[in-house]
């Protein structure tokens, strides 16, 4: 037995550390946290000092076990989890859990997973911090209580089964915020003047207006006043410019630019980063420190002095602005800046890979000089001037490497966009003829809606949130329904092109499509209308002040300025005051809006967030005459839809003529639209409308379908279909639907591939049931963390025989009752099995929008 014992969080990190050490060394993975908060209400003692009680996790028990075997026989244990404050929490319940003592447990931190900083980590131990381990529990502590006060209200008042946090609800304002700005902007068109001029030689070169024109006539004056004029060069302006490099990545600007150059999300660039960090190719990933080790300084000026020459080297010292900046001492960058790309890892890790080292490598290099220059075009018959400019680099410097990415503009015109053209030789008072000059229409954009990446920015600007808790925070709000990430069409939009050629001004109406996005964040109605509720009754919850201010409190806990039962203290009283009078006082909350009235019924027609979703409203509740229902469609919103849209969904369903024999009908469901035919529902594609699904639009669906659903092999001599559903590309065999995982090719499967997904299936489907009853609808099941009972959609615990009061063991799991199953099952849903005699509907209170 290895006299040291090293505990690491996961099984990569253990296998590349226990590369560097010797035979005394055995590492271990813990696998992440091995305990959490107790999942009941008696997790935090509120009134006790938020006292803790906290359980191993179902599926770390044997882990657990592991550990606790191997700590009694080592001399020494080593706990080297993650130098942050997730990281000394993990290392605090390994201590807990394992029953560790001090003289003979040892703390060790490193930013890189490499041989020398490991070894260095080894000579360097010290105890476990206290601070980072309370400032851990009062994030956990305090999300975990606003998380459990704040449904059960969030149930009462708005709808079942929703949740709330505190960092996920503000990214929810922020993204509920941006859509009414976008909602209630009203574009303004102005014209803009281009004109391309040539020299004497012929040389073309673009100028522009700086001032746009707001009418049409006062652009046609322009052009009709530029149709007889002379151009000369009236200015000329050349000035060097310096660039300077983007410091070294953080995790959220490595989180933007991979957004930005390698269309990645926040959680997968987290996820391929992890990857890169454990197998000791970059440094730590989640920081907001922009500094870079001596170390890595010198192995920087190194690669760049070999590959670029000693012109390109420019030694820089990054400081982290970020107030509060400390959950690392170095910015993300390689171990090795030696290794330009990797020649192992999958696709996207070699892709981040060389991104981080660009950056980290590009920091140190000389600035890049461009020469800019900067012509005025005068006009004879006017006193406005043209300019066109262009830039000349001069040396690249940096720029040979990289170059930082921005955010992309909503319906940014390719014409609007800096070329950085290289202006002809000119001269000042030189004459230019002009080839065309054109007056185009543009409008006002709104602002652009958050991507992931912007998000991240903008949270960060804030001060809300950590490194590590930018990519949780953003899949929660998607996870929960409150935000969907998604591709949507424009739409199209006139306008005017006047332009001058020859002598002669023509007109011309053109179309351009407008407001299209691609991956941007855009609010459900639900989510919406929890922003709204919360706004309302928890002004601090979703107050941005107020929440960077609460991470203020968790720095200072984790420097150990402030206690942190009192910073507890302080926030929970007056929020569970808040609560409870939120529960006693508040209205129930739907959205609801008054649209105007039904001309053929002279009945109120009302939009809100229903049972199912978002719904039209015809009629009011205690009408003796029931109101009619209609579900929106998913490219509308209950904030945004106008009456004659509410009323249209009423036609819905509708027939079509008959196709093959089957009626056709075309209807809106729970998933969204559909065309039926026969008996066949048939999903319409996404973002398109189906009130406009006609005969001809309707038979291709239909044609689609038939091919999608024609058989593409064999299996044991019944056929294989595929398709594509709400959870990705799968295959169908009888009744069997099975997924078809990433790194499959969905479009060219082989035979050998159906075969291989179709087995692997019936082999898990065979030892998924331990025992099942199809027509109670009741089956004891193997899953991830155990055996279970399902009970309809229902997942519940088995709980322990009460023979033997222990855990039901496989042979006793094979042999129970259905009548002990439902015992187990009524134990934890009282009315599990009771007739439910059916409620007369109740009365429901009129809204004051109503009463009007």
């Amino acid at each position: 037995m290895a006299k040291n014992l090293l505990i690491v969080e996961s099984p990569a990190k253990a296998k590349t550390i226990e590369g560097y050490l010797g035979k005394d060394f055995l590492v271990k993975s813990s696998y992440g946290h091995i305990r959490d908060l107790k999942k009941d209400d008696s997790a935090i003692e509120v009134n006790n000092g938020f006292k803790q009680h906290y359980e191993i996790s179902p599926d770390k028990k044997q882990v657990v076990a592991e550990l606790k075997k191997l700590a009694k026989s080592a001399e020494m244990v080593w706990l080297a989890s993650d130098e942050d404050r997730e990281g000394e929490a993990i290392s605090w319940h390994l201590y807990e859990s394992l029953g560790l003592k001090e003289e003979n447990t040892k703390r060790i931190v490193f930013h890189e997973i490499t041989k020398p900083a490991i070894l260095k980590a080894i000579e360097n131990p010290r105890k476990i911090n206290q601070d980072l381990v309370n400032a851990q529990q009062a994030r956990r502590v305090l999300d975990r209580l606003v998380g459990f006060e704040l449904s059960p209200v969030l149930w009462k008042k708005v709808k079942p089964s929703l949740s709330a946090g505190r960092v996920q609800s503000v990214a929810v304002r922020l993204i509920v915020d941006r859509e009414r700005e976008i909602n209630a902007f009203e574009s303004t068109a102005a014209y803009r003047v281009v004109a391309i001029f040539f020299t004497d030689k012929k040389e073309l070169f673009k100028a522009e207006l700086a001032q746009k024109f707001d009418t049409e006539q006062e652009a046609q004056q322009f052009l009709q006043d530029c149709s007889g004029a002379s151009f000369q060069v009236s200015s000329l302006d050349t000035k060097p410019l310096k660039r300077n490099p983007a410091a070294p990545f953080t995790t959220s600007t490595l989180q933007q630019e991979a957004s930005r150059k390698l269309g990645f999300s926040v959680s997968r660039t987290m996820s391929v980063a992890q990857k890169l960090y454990e197998t000791g190719k970059i440094t730590y990933m989640r920081t907001d420190s922009v500094n870079l080790s001596e170390t890595a300084i010198e192995g920087a000026s190194r690669e760049i002095s070999s590959a670029y020459g000693e012109k390109y080297l420019q030694v820089r010292r990054f400081k982290t602005k970020t107030a509060g900046a400390q959950e690392a001492h170095e910015a993300i960058r390689p171990t090795n800046f030696g290794w330009h790309s990797l020649s192992d890892g999958d696709a996207s890790e070699k892709r981040l890979y060389e991104l981080i080292w660009k950056r980290a490598i590009a920091s140190q290099m000389s600035e890049a000089v461009i020469e800019k220059t900067t012509a005025k075009i005068g006009i004879s018959t006017r006193k406005e001037e043209l300019t066109a400019s262009g830039e000349v680099i001069k040396f690249d410097g940096f720029l040979k490497v990289y170059l930082e990415s921005e955010d992309e503009d909503t319906d940014a015109h390719l014409d609007e966009k800096s070329d950085n053209a290289i202006l002809p030789p000119l001269i000042k008072g030189q004459a230019v003829t002009a080839k065309e000059i054109t007056a185009t229409e543009r409008f006002s954009r709104p602002p652009a809606r958050y991507s992931e990446a912007s998000l991240v920015k903008k949270l960060e600007e804030l001060g809300i949130g950590r490194p590590s808790t930018y990519a949780p925070t953003i899949s929660t709000v998607q996870n929960r329904g409150y935000v969907v990430k998604e591709d949507r069409e424009g739409k199209s939009r006139k306008y005017q092109l006047l332009r001058l050629k020859d002598g002669k001004i023509s007109k011309e109406s053109k179309t351009e499509i407008t407001g299209a996005e691609k991956g941007k964040l855009f609010p459900t109605d639900i989510g919406a209308v929890v922003n709204d509720f919360l706004v309302e009754h928890f002004k601090g919850i979703v107050d941005f002040h107020f929440t960077a201010n609460v991470e203020k409190e968790f720095d200072e806990i984790a420097q150990g300025y402030k206690d942190w039962t009192a910073m507890l203290k302080n926030f929970y009283q007056p929020f569970h005051l808040e609560v409870e009078d939120t529960l006693q006082n508040a209205e129930r909350a739907s959205g609801e809006r008054l649209l105007g009235v039904d001309p053929k019924t002279g009945k109120n027609v009302y939009t809100r967030v229903g049972r199912f979703g978002p719904m039209v409203q015809i009629g009011e509740a205690d009408d003796e005459e029931k109101p009619v229902y209609a579900s929106l469609l998913k490219t509308q919103s209950i904030e945004s839809v106008s009456l004659e849209e509410a009323l249209d969904l009423f036609k819905l369903p509708f027939n079509l003529e008959d196709y093959e024999g089957k009626e056709v009908s075309v209807g809106i469901g729970r998933f969204g639209p559909y065309v039926k035919w026969g008996d066949t529902y048939i999903s319409v594609p996404k973002n398109e409308n189906a009130l406009e699904i006609n005969n001809q639009r309707a038979r291709e669906i239909i044609d689609e379908k038939i091919k999608a659903d024609a058989p593409v092999a064999t299996f044991r001599g019944e056929p294989v279909t595929k398709g594509k559903g709400r959870f990705g590309p799968f295959l169908k065999w009888r009744d069997l639907f099975v997924n078809v995982p990433v790194r499959y090719n969905f479009e060219n499967l082989s035979a050998k591939d159906i075969d291989e997904l179709i087995s692997a299936k019936i082999e898990k489907e065979a030892n998924r049931y331990i025992q099942q009853w199809e027509k109670e609808k009741i089956a004891i099941e193997n899953g991830r963390w155990g055996p279970f009972i399902r009970f309809g959609k229902q997942m519940l615990k088995l709980g322990k025989n009460p023979a033997t009061n222990e855990k039901y063991t496989a042979e006793e799991l094979r042999e129970v009752s259905l009548d002990d199953v439902k015992k187990l099952i009524t134990e934890q849903v009282p009315d599990a099995f009771e007739t439910k005699a059916k409620k007369a509907p109740a009365k429901k209170k009129v809204s004051a929008a109503k009463k009007k």
